[in-house]
């Protein structure tokens, strides 16, 4: 049996060996309540089926983000945490699945390319996700990731041209993240308009597994989002859990999302 070693044969791996309708990726703000507790979560988040994680890095201007895991973000600032803080949340959970960091381009900037990306595959990330960073500007980092095995996911929009999601879709590692909606993360009531045809328009681009986010936070828009992607990425609500009920709570959170797409 072949042993997956890089960020995207073990990102594979997951996609392929869920079980599920489809992947669940809880996002976890890392450092949020506190870096103890984050790890907490992101252990409860696994041992409620995640197949995934996604771990902010928390940054003082995300722009990406809504209200509630800006909120945390600015808390795990307050706090006192840091990107090398993050990354030993990482290593705790780095083992069980794969872990793909969010980070804002600032931070990957301040340390260049290559260190990040060897100080992320040092602690046993699968990948990042750097939503401000357009595809055209990321040859640098990309190929650093390239060096040190780990998946530059990239970001693909509603709004993004098709021409642009084809030249996305050509340089992509790992899966591709379809952004459902125009704004910032957050809760919504219901999913977008016209999801289903941004998920359409990325396969046409790549082979990678498609997982979508942003906007999803309820049982059955996991349900609903899963007939489309192969992946479901729940953000806003699994952050808001963490707050208001710790590990415990998240625990909840990802298992009746987990229950919905089986």
């Amino acid at each position: 049996m072949t042993v997956a070693t890089s960020g995207a044969e073990r990102i594979a791996a997951a996609f392929d060996g869920h079980g599920k309708r489809a992947a669940l990726m809880p996002y976890l703000m890392g450092g949020y309540p506190d870096l103890d507790a984050s790890a907490e979560a992101g252990e409860a988040a696994i041992d409620a089926d995640a197949d995934l994680l996604e771990l902010g890095i928390p940054f003082s201007d995300p722009l990406a983000d809504g209200p509630v895991i800006h909120a945390a973000g600015t808390e795990a600032l307050a706090r006192g945490a840091t990107p090398h803080g993050v990354l030993r949340v990482c290593e705790r959970l780095c083992e069980r699945v794969p872990v793909v960091l969010m980070v804002y381009a600032n931070m990957v900037l301040a340390h260049g390319a290559d260190a990040f990306a060897l100080r992320a595959a040092a602690a046993g990330a699968a990948g990042l996700i750097v939503p401000d960073l357009p595809s055209d500007e990321a040859g640098e980092l990309r190929a650093a990731c390239d060096a040190e095995g780990l998946a530059l996911v990239p970001l693909v929009a509603p709004t993004t041209r098709p021409e642009r999601v084809a030249e996305i879709g050509a340089s992509a590692r790992g899966f591709v993240y379809a952004v459902s909606l125009a704004g910032t993360t957050g809760e919504r009531r219901a999913l977008a308009d016209g999801l289903a045809d941004t998920v359409a328009g990325i396969r046409t681009a790549c082979d990678l597994p498609v997982a979508v986010g942003f906007g999803i936070s309820t049982a059955e828009q996991a349900r609903s989002v899963a007939a489309l992607a192969d992946g479901v990425i729940v953000g806003s609500r699994i952050v808001r859990a963490a707050g208001e009920g710790g590990p415990a709570e998240v625990g909840r959170a990802v298992a009746d999302l987990a229950r919905a797409l089986e």
